[in-house]
């Protein structure tokens, strides 16, 4: 389904059939290029591959199903070295390379889905088996940096027990827009569109909820959001709605799964081996409601000493690579331990806003391409989304 054809549809004279032929070779060479967020080679992914000559000039162009802005010098740069002994001699010999890597969204297949959700594209959940382990934190800089690779993105606080979520954007105090009565309009925080229960409580409401008071809460931010409305989404569309999952496996997590198509959960750990096993819990309980693990989360991975700058793992080390070989997901990354993550989180700014080319920044991205490019596999391969049946 490889699509190989010119980039240039303007010029209709015929290319001559020597360039021809070694412009396919050259696309035939761009096909065996492995994607790094995937560990798949662009053939096999059936990305779109396109090849054009002109005055001089070999162009191509590689598309992807996941946000990738950052990715491009990396790939322009392999494909030249890939390409340059073809283009040694023959008819195209000395020509330049001109290599461009575009992005397009799919959306996961959906069931019936509430009004306001028909505007999101994919919805990735982020779980933890227990509180304690950054799950909050990751979510926030995982919806930062697929914005950062250029996707539109939307956040749910769904972790309707301690919404953190305003604190971490720097957005306490705001009300969202109440529109016709009954739809709130997300505020938007650093390019995201952002909910919370957190907007909607105020210093006097007690934050004891019981069980389906706080499910129906859920339950109204998702289906009373206007995702399409919040500022930047210009033709109404999120590409990604992240969803900080409250922290454990209970109730509330299986009503959301149940409610909503998830795309995808990332499931963030520590290496410690009782979190794993309540991370395994979280992996389950995804399996069993037919939501594909896009991978693990390692969190307080490494402690790097502020003093001298050795890196050790206080906590254990190996232990999410060993789950994710044991339960057949991936790493998706490893982030160290380091007080920065915590202090911007907590001071309003989280490290992908705060330090956007930093090494943690890029870690996030990274996590966050791959994270989206198992998206993108899961919903070319339909047949991993049975539907589910309200028992």
């Amino acid at each position: 389904m490889t699509d190989h054809h010119s980039h240039h549809d303007h010029d209709h004279e015929e290319i001559p059939a020597d360039i021809q032929r070694q412009l396919e070779q050259v696309a035939e060479v761009i096909g065996l290029l492995e994607d790094p967020a995937t560990g798949l080679p662009l053939d096999q992914l059936e990305a779109e591959i396109e090849v054009g000559f002109d005055e001089g000039t070999v162009y191509t162009g590689v598309t992807l199903g996941y946000p990738c802005a950052s990715a491009q010098a990396s790939w322009a740069e392999r494909i030249r070295t890939a390409c340059e002994p073809l283009l040694a001699e023959g008819p195209l010999a000395g020509a330049e390379i001109q290599s461009d890597l575009f992005f397009d969204i799919g959306r996961t297949e959906t069931g019936e889905v509430p009004e306001s959700l028909r505007a999101v594209k994919n919805i990735i959940a982020v779980a933890s088996g227990k509180g304690g382990v950054g799950k909050s934190t990751t979510a926030v800089n995982l919806a930062l940096a697929l914005a950062a690779e250029g996707a539109r993105v939307g956040l749910l606080d769904a972790d309707i027990y301690g919404p953190s979520l305003p604190t971490m954007l720097g957005t306490e105090g705001l009300r969202p827009e109440v529109k016709g009565g009954k739809f709130f309009v997300p505020v938007a925080a650093h390019g995201l569109q952002t909910m919370s229960l957190g907007y909607l409580l105020t210093e006097d409401t007690p934050a004891v909820w019981r069980g389906p008071m706080a499910s129906g809460a859920l339950n109204q931010m998702l289906t009373q959001t206007l995702w399409s409305e919040g500022n930047g989404a210009e033709d109404g569309e999120l590409d990604y709605l992240v969803v900080d999952m409250p922290p454990g496996t209970g109730d509330i997590q299986l009503t959301l799964a149940q409610k909503v198509t998830l795309s995808g959960a990332v499931i963030v750990t520590t290496p410690q081996d009782l979190a794993l096993v309540d991370a395994i819990k979280g992996v389950e309980m995804f399996r069993k409601v037919s939501v594909p693990v896009l991978g693990i989360v390692e969190n307080m991975s490494l402690h790097t000493c502020s003093n001298c700058g050795h890196r050790e793992p206080i906590f254990g080390a190996g232990g999410g690579e060993q789950m994710a070989a044991d339960y057949g997901t991936r790493l998706l990354g490893q982030l160290p331990l380091a007080m920065s993550i915590r202090e911007q989180a907590d001071g309003g700014k989280p490290t992908v806003a705060a330090e956007p080319e930093g090494e943690v920044a890029t870690l996030y991205r990274e996590i966050a391409r791959k994270a989206a490019a198992q998206v993108w596999l899961a919903s070319e391969d339909d047949a991993a989304f049975p539907e589910i049946e309200e028992v």
